[in-house]
């Protein structure tokens, strides 16, 4: 068969691909940039990928029109600019009409559960997207889940920031909002299990996991997983801005995402019972063993995707291919090179860089940096990265986001995502036994400037200890 996967560079798309390709299907990935999407993953020859913006509607002629199902994946809720449900309403209508001229027998849609009067703006944003869908010529089957837990999930790494972090927590009265997770190994399950079941046309499913918990109960457990002690209090007095602002800064969300986040959160979400689980044979995951099967993952270093994945500021949004190309003109510079002895061992330590391993030298200068980023609203330091030692285009790393990743060219490029007043890049590159890393600022204005030499003083600290630890292999 031949799908049509949207939203391939997301947290759920990047697990279902591979196990769409496992089947045998003929897969056609949808992206903005295709220099974003790695197919070096992949070695089936089932796998196409072609450039779409559903924001775009002249884009989506790039859709081949003898596609035999799609799967709907696009969301907008972390978005950095504009109104995420009008974005999303857009892209639906663009997705249905040209579904509507091509041969499709079954879209299906992963929405969001909404068995609540009083529906938070994502949650409604979800439902309108579920509408617009419903009114297209092909058979929809909507699949309805509260939190998704797995390795690299947002619901699991904000979950992880707070109870690792904080032995004792003072919370808002959403704490105690009850909702039914679920572990992503069963959500792909029933993406897959779903595909071109004609008892599945035209029909909504809840899917969830065995235990339904409050978020106390949920931190909780996660704690016992973990074998932490950990002390929670909840107090009424949090309003949601406060609420937001207290997600935001102790764990590695961005304050958009806290926003919406602290929004669905005080809505319960629990699934409406049916048994299309004991038709697919699923056997439903318990929300204990889903995150001792992340951290398996994660230890294992087979973490494949991560809420971070998605892209952040407004120039990245657009897409990356245009930032390849490093400006040069009114430019800023600090460049440096050195000799090295073993290009390889080099490189490995250029493709290790930040997360846990650090940044090499004057980590302290890193984290304080990416401390006042998180107080001027940036994205700070908390997002790590997804790997420790695989790197590819489009992956969030710390502060930075991937632009270039190739390691046959022995060459890497960062793009800034913190906050600044312009733009930079830091690139790291290796030809004939020289290492060269350059950072390039782009000022924006007077106050570009000054803020690129109030700075410098520390550029020696932290540029010149970085590339002395580099260059020793």
């Amino acid at each position: 068969m031949k799908i049509l996967l949207t939203g391939a560079t997301g947290y759920i798309a990047k697990r279902l691909l591979p196990v769409l390709l496992a089947e045998g299907h003929e897969v056609v990935c949808c992206v903005r940039d295709r220099k974003r999407f790695d197919t070096t993953r992949f070695s089936s020859g089932s796998l196409k990928v072609t450039e779409v913006n559903f924001l775009n509607k002249d884009s989506l002629a790039n859709i081949p029109d003898d596609i035999d199902a799609a799967y709907y994946l696009i969301h907008s809720m972390s978005a950095s600019t504009g109104d995420f449900a009008a974005m999303e309403r857009t892209s639906a209508l663009n997705f249905r009409d040209r579904m509507n001229e091509t041969g499709i027998r079954q879209v299906i849609y992963l929405s969001g559960i909404v068995n609540n009067d009083s529906l938070s703006k994502h949650l409604s944003s979800r439902k309108t997207v579920e509408d617009v869908l419903s009114s297209g010529s092909y058979n929809l089957t909507v699949l309805r889940a509260g939190i998704i837990l797995g390795s690299g999930s947002a619901s699991f790494e904000i979950i992880r920031d707070l109870v690792e972090k904080l032995p004792v927590m003072i919370t808002p009265k959403w704490l105690n909002t009850r909702s039914q997770p679920i572990a992503v190994q069963n959500v792909i399950e029933y993406l897959n299990g779903v595909l071109l079941k004609e008892d599945t046309y035209g029909k909504s499913f809840d899917i969830g996991g065995p235990d339904i918990l409050t978020y106390k109960e949920m931190l909780l457990r996660f704690a016992k997983v973990r074998k932490l002690k950990r002390s929670i209090f909840v107090v009424p007095v949090m309003t949601p801005r406060l609420s937001s602002y207290w997600l935001y800064f102790v764990t590695s969300t961005s304050y958009k995402l806290a926003v919406n986040l602290v929004d669905s959160m005080k809505v319960e979400v629990i699934c409406r019972e049916n048994d299309l689980h004991k038709k697919l044979g699923i056997n439903l995951i318990g929300f204990e063993d889903s995150i001792r099967m992340a951290f398996d993952r994660i230890e294992q270093q087979e973490v494949f995707s991560s809420w971070t994945d998605a892209l952040s500021g407004p120039l990245l949004e657009k897409g990356i291919s245009d930032l390849i190309r490093v400006p040069v003109y009114g430019c800023l510079f600090d460049k440096r090179s050195m000799g090295i002895s073993d290009e390889e061992a080099v490189l490995n330590k250029i493709w290790a860089i930040g997360g846990k391993n650090g940044w090499y030298h004057a980590n302290w200068l890193w984290g304080l940096r990416g401390f006042l980023d998180k107080l001027s609203g940036g994205v700070g330091l908390r997002r790590g990265r997804r790997n420790s030692s695989d790197i590819s285009p489009g992956d969030a790393l710390d502060f930075w986001r991937v632009i270039y990743a190739d390691r046959k060219e022995k060459r890497l490029l960062l793009y800034a995502e913190m906050k600044l007043p312009g733009e930079a890049w830091l690139e790291f590159r290796i030809e004939n036994n020289m290492l060269y890393q350059t950072a390039t600022f782009r000022p924006l204005g007077l106050w570009g400037r000054m803020y690129w030499y109030s700075i410098l003083p520390f550029h020696a600290i932290v540029f010149g200890g970085m590339i002395k630890k580099l260059s020793d292999g």
